[in-house]
């Protein structure tokens, strides 16, 4: 079952959790970063406030959310594949340039007072087709930013950063929302943008290291879902997040119910509630900087205590109660994805990394799209509460079939290490 380079079952690399901080490119990188996510941030709740204003819909939420996250189900594989054979930086370009001038359309029709939902719904839906390309794009390009030495804390760094924006840009939301409206979040979304596109075209490119193009065939899509099929690391991390994407990764939907119907807090209590699951989603981030050892089981028992922390959210009879345990679902969900987002990476070759990580950037995406339907369904039908229980259980359920279904495969581990950022699938 190894599908790389064998190291020491217990092997236990150096640590600088920060270490990529010194690489300037990544330096400007991340810092850009902290501003992007925190603008698309702010833009993702002021959209799904503003659905909910046009509509007192929150099954409207919902098919935002899908709209948002289909064109990844549909072209999810193909922007893998351009990933591979094209310049990051150069897509990167494209990408952030056509989600700016969405958000200037967004921005000035919010702020002229006449958005409809049809158009915030045209605008999701071109923002996702962006999104085909950018996420992987963001994925593969910290590669060429760090090497192969700084890979897996870059990886862990970037998820930290996003955090940073979630906690960000729901905060800012909030307060914008309530008191100027969120027409301003488009705007400054736009802004965001720019400067991300000014960011890279001032990186050296001397100083990158690019990926080796793959060779050209017509199986190009078929040999990168092959090869997630055929490894373990990656399969079962990607069966785990298709049920967490479903079900759990459905909060908009969830928050925006609880922020309305069950505490009655309005849209300052949906940005409240958005930044505490950031909150426990940055620390998580933080303290998994000092994993050392990459586990294919720590992947699903994550899962599973993440979608636990999520069905006991269900039950909490205070906003208190109920924010504390937001807080402790934020941190689940980077104990999950800081163990399943670079095992999957470092579990597979350069010349198919943008593939792979464009079936990971399908599940989480395309999933949150069917999901936002189901749920927002499910909300609407029997209640928050029901339905956040539901978005928990099942998960939940799914882990503890996983678990015990490599328990009986032998509990594989994987083992990793900074300094040779390859994989090996060992016995526990």
């Amino acid at each position: 079952m190894t599908h790389a380079l064998p190291l020491p079952a217990r092997l236990r690399p150096a640590f600088d959790g920060f270490a990529p901080l010194k690489v300037p490119n990544y330096r400007r990188f991340a810092g850009s970063n902290v501003l992007a996510m925190s603008a698309t941030w702010m833009q993702r709740i002021a959209q799904d406030w503003l659905v909910l204003q046009l509509t007192h819909s929150v099954a409207a939420v919902g098919v935002t959310t899908a709209l948002q996250f289909a064109p990844m189900l549909l072209f999810g594989l193909h922007g893998g594949l351009l990933v591979d054979r094209y310049d990051k930086r150069r897509l990167l370009l494209v990408t952030q340039s056509t989600v700016g001038l969405v958000s200037v359309m967004l921005a000035v029709l919010a702020l002229t007072g006449h958005a409809t939902v049809l158009v915030v719904w045209a605008a999701a839906f071109l923002i996702g087709c962006a999104t085909v390309v950018d996420n992987p794009a963001r994925q593969v390009f910290v590669n060429e930013l760090v090497g192969r030495e700084h890979l897996k804390n870059a990886i862990t760094i970037n998820s930290a950063v996003f955090q940073l924006g979630g906690l960000i840009g729901p905060a800012v939301a909030g307060i914008l929302i309530g008191a100027v409206g969120g027409g301003w979040a488009f705007a400054i979304n736009a802004l965001a943008c720019a400067v991300t596109v000014t960011m890279l075209t001032r990186l050296d490119g001397r100083a990158l290291h690019p990926a080796p193009a793959p060779v050209r065939h017509p199986h190009a899509l078929r040999e990168g879902l092959g090869f997630v099929l055929r490894t373990p690391a990656i399969r079962y991390s990607v069966v785990m997040l298709a049920f967490l994407a479903v079900f759990t990764l459905t909060m908009p939907v969830l928050l925006a119910a609880f922020a309305t119907e069950v505490f009655g807090l309005g849209a300052s209590g949906y940005g409240l509630f958005n930044s505490l699951v950031a909150v426990g989603a940055l620390a998580g981030a933080l303290g998994c900087t000092a994993r050392k050892v990459l586990r294919l089981r720590t992947v699903v028992l994550s899962g599973l205590l993440w979608a636990s922390v999520l069905t006991a959210a269900a039950l909490m009879p205070s906003v208190p109660t109920f924010g504390a345990a937001l807080v402790a679902c934020g941190v689940g969900s980077q104990l999950f994805f800081q163990a399943g987002n670079p095992l999957v990476q470092l579990s597979s070759g350069p010349q198919v990394r943008g593939r792979v990580m464009a079936v990971w950037v399908l599940v989480v995406l395309g999933g949150q799209g069917l999901g936002g339907v189901l749920m927002g369904g499910i909300v609407e039908a029997i209640g928050a509460r029901p339905g956040m229980l539901i978005a928990g259980g099942v998960p939940a359920v799914a882990a503890l079939v996983l678990t015990a279904v490599l328990a009986r495969r032998g509990a594989l581990r994987v083992a990793t290490s900074a300094q040779r950022p390859y994989v090996a699938i060992v016995p526990r």
